[in-house]
């Protein structure tokens, strides 16, 4: 059987380290949002951020979620999508607020 289509436990991403595709380090899973209705994984709650990639966000909050869509891999870490493009135009001021933004 393939390694990949073992299932694992969802409660074995709490504690891993989240790095963006190009190697910068985002934060460390704290918790996992679920969608009960649909039995699925929405977000990602992480914690012990990097403060230059958050800095005016983290400041004013615990932790953020990431939206599991992100998410590109899971193994010893989780990579997710580049983020600091979305996160700096986040911090330009906008008319509309967009759905696939880090919330705080």
């Amino acid at each position: 059987m393939d390694r990949d289509s073992v299932p694992q436990e969802i409660t074995t991403l709490v504690g891993r380290e989240v790095y963006t595709n190009t190697g910068v380090f985002v934060g460390e899973v704290e918790d996992i949002r679920l969608d009960l209705d649909r039995q699925s994984v929405t977000g990602l709650a992480l914690h012990e951020l990097n403060r230059e990639l958050f800095s005016a966000k983290a400041n004013q909050a615990r932790g953020v979620i990431v939206p599991y869509r992100w998410v590109q891999a899971v193994g010893d870490v989780v990579v997710v999508n580049d983020i600091v493009e979305r996160l700096q135009a986040s911090n330009e001021p906008a008319e509309e607020e967009e759905e696939d933004e880090v919330t705080a």
